[in-house]
């Protein structure tokens, strides 16, 4: 099918409301009815490194069982050579989701394995239930390497292997012979837990085999972690509805698809996300993903020449996730789409009319004027008007200067939001919101200045940027330590363009034609997390927790503390790999929580 008629029939499609679309949508609905791919009982993909031939000669026959780092992803062929590690100590504060990762191996297939963690019990005599630890078998996925970074990718032209990532749901695995299994250990520490020492038994059984019995200590610290929702950092991770359409086999904009999108999106207000991404006419960066951006706002040009716009969709997807407790603001891509096309039901001909409109020319100001005078009431009848930013996504300065001339003229009550590569930030300095890439110069006095101004700064992260990031490849502590990074070089949060935009079978491979792997996804269907996500929220909850022990040194007058603690995350403002990074990283956790303790003595 030649690609233009290709995406043309998916905008269609993906439109329910639109009458002269509903033919195509029956038509998409009955393709859709099948998933793509197996969502549960799949098999990963072989290991194709020579990590294969591993000698596993001194691995005695049975089930074994270790803790071993977070910090740390253990290739799957590799015979484990590490001294045994029977107890671990994990420490957090009230409200706080903390983690510890086991190792399986076996020298044998062993069907049905299966990890539990008994109820804790506290030195006093107190008790947690025992459903504030969860486990998860960890699943690998294919990825790639760095390499160069952006640009598209042929899989023979770079270095592959499996990398654990995905956390399954399932309550017991069968292990293969001569692998390791990770298994991640989640516990969520209760708001109203007492303060103090507990400790649990970790099984880990199958039929037929010797239970292994691991022992897990949780020192609760008398302090109460903020909710989500109560957290300063601005976290904006971009949002992709139609992957999850396609991936569960759903009608775009259905019942049932917003069903799915719940769990999933729920994930995400979890770990503190303040925005909604939403698009205003045709995909915004030109069908880059594996999934087009599905239209939430149809155009219609009528047969006198007049506007008309359904913004059922829009509505029914910010109301969504403002009731998910994301609500800060509402991001609309793009007044600049990638290639400069918006498109529009022609109501005379019944079609939908593709047409380029660049920044600056007659035939932009003539298609954005009525839309963005028409959205702005829109937008105020809703309530939502104050919290809504026209967004830009990495467009030259020419074309960022054009449409802001526009915005300006046309609705100067829309804040702007700008992500950018083009080190222009500062030609902007009044927008709502800027986003800079992370290897890009910034100014101090810039950032503190939108700060007393009320304006938003975040840095951003993308397949550019070799470390710190988050693709499958990463260390898991680099998740972690983009928190400390926003702290150290005074940001206010962090951009990462997708939560959710998965590739053609992400719980088997995670590689994109264009980018290194992980780089269009965190979390994977059916709302199942992954060690970067734990580790990204691990980061996140450090920041609410950095804020609150600064607030208390101040009001002590504490400077020494301040000073050490400062110290701490002044070697945490890096982008590029140094040899002490990670130990920096946890040395800096381990004083925050020692500061936290202090606190309440």
């Amino acid at each position: 099918m030649n690609l233009n008629k290709r995406k043309l029939t998916g905008v269609l499609c993906s439109t329910i409301l639109l009458a002269t679309a509903s033919a195509c949508a029956q038509s998409q609905q009955q393709q859709q009815r099948n998933t793509p791919f197996e969502l549960v009982d799949f098999e990963e993909l072989p290991d194709p490194t020579a990590d294969t031939l591993s000698d596993w000669s001194n691995v005695g026959n049975g089930l074994h069982a270790s803790f071993v780092t977070i910090d740390k992803r253990f290739p799957k062929s590799v015979a484990p050579d590490f001294s045994v590690k029977k107890q671990e100590s994990i420490i957090g504060w009230r409200g706080e989701r903390v983690s510890a990762q086991l190792l399986l191996w076996t020298n044998m297939e062993i069907a049905d394995a299966q990890v539990e963690v008994s109820e804790f019990t506290g030195e006093n005599g107190e008790n947690l239930p025992v459903d504030i630890a969860s486990t998860h078998f960890v699943r690998y996925v294919m990825t790639d390497e760095f390499a160069g970074g952006c640009g598209h990718r042929k899989p023979e032209d770079f270095a592959m292997s499996l990398s654990p990532d995905m956390l399954d749901d399932l309550t017991s695995f069968d292990l293969e012979a001569k692998k390791v299994r990770p298994v991640w250990v989640t516990l969520r520490i209760p708001e109203d837990a007492k303060p103090g020492n507990y400790t649990a038994k970790v099984h880990v059984k199958a039929a037929g085999i010797k239970t292994q019995e691991l022992d897990v200590s949780l020192n609760v610290i008398d302090q109460v972690l903020p909710k989500p929702s109560e957290w300063t950092y601005h976290l904006d991770q971009w949002q992709h509805p139609s992957a999850v359409a396609r991936v569960e086999g759903l009608e775009m904009w259905s019942d049932e698809h917003f069903e799915a999108l719940k769990p999933q999106m729920q994930m995400l207000a979890d770990v503190g996300q303040k925005v909604i991404t939403t698009t205003l006419n045709k995909d915004p960066w030109n069908v880059q993903t594996f999934d087009h951006y599905a239209d939430m706002i149809i155009w219609t040009k009528q047969r006198d020449g007049s506007w008309k716009y359904d913004y059922r969709v829009f509505d029914k997807w910010v109301q969504f996730m403002l009731d998910l407790g994301i609500d800060k603001m509402i991001n609309c891509y793009s007044i600049i789409p990638w290639n400069n096309e918006i498109h529009y039901n022609d109501e005379a001909s019944g079609e939908f009319v593709n047409v380029e409109a660049k920044p600056g020319t007659p035939i932009f100001e003539d298609l954005w004027t009525p839309f963005l005078e028409d959205f702005v009431e829109h937008l105020r009848g809703k309530g939502w008007l104050e919290k809504t930013n026209i967004a830009i996504d990495e467009r030259t300065r020419e074309e960022v200067d054009g449409a802001l001339t526009l915005l300006q003229k046309v609705s100067p009550e829309l804040g702007v939001s700008y992500a950018d590569n083009q080190k222009t930030y500062q030609r902007y300095p009044n927008s709502n919101d800027i986003s800079i890439s992370i290897g890009h110069p910034f100014s101090a006095v810039d950032l503190k200045n939108r700060q007393s101004r009320g304006l938003n700064t975040t840095f951003y992260i993308c397949c550019s940027d070799a470390f710190p990031n988050q693709f499958t490849f990463s260390d898991p502590a680099e998740s972690t330590l983009l928190a400390w990074y926003t702290e150290a070089a005074n940001f206010d949060g962090m951009l990462r363009w997708a939560f959710n935009s998965w590739v053609e079978n992400p719980l088997l491979d995670s590689r994109f034609r264009t980018w290194p792997a992980g780089d269009t996804y965190i979390v994977y269907p059916n709302a199942r997390s992954s060690i970067r996500y734990e580790r990204l929220l691990e980061g996140l909850q450090d920041y609410a927790k950095i804020q609150m022990v600064k607030q208390v040194l101040r009001g002590k007058g504490d400077q020494a503390n301040l000073d050490r603690l400062e110290t701490a995350i002044q070697k945490l403002k890096i982008t590029k790999r140094n040899d002490t990074w990670n130990q920096d990283l946890n040395d800096a956790k381990v004083l925050l929580n020692e500061l936290s303790v202090q606190l309440v003595q």
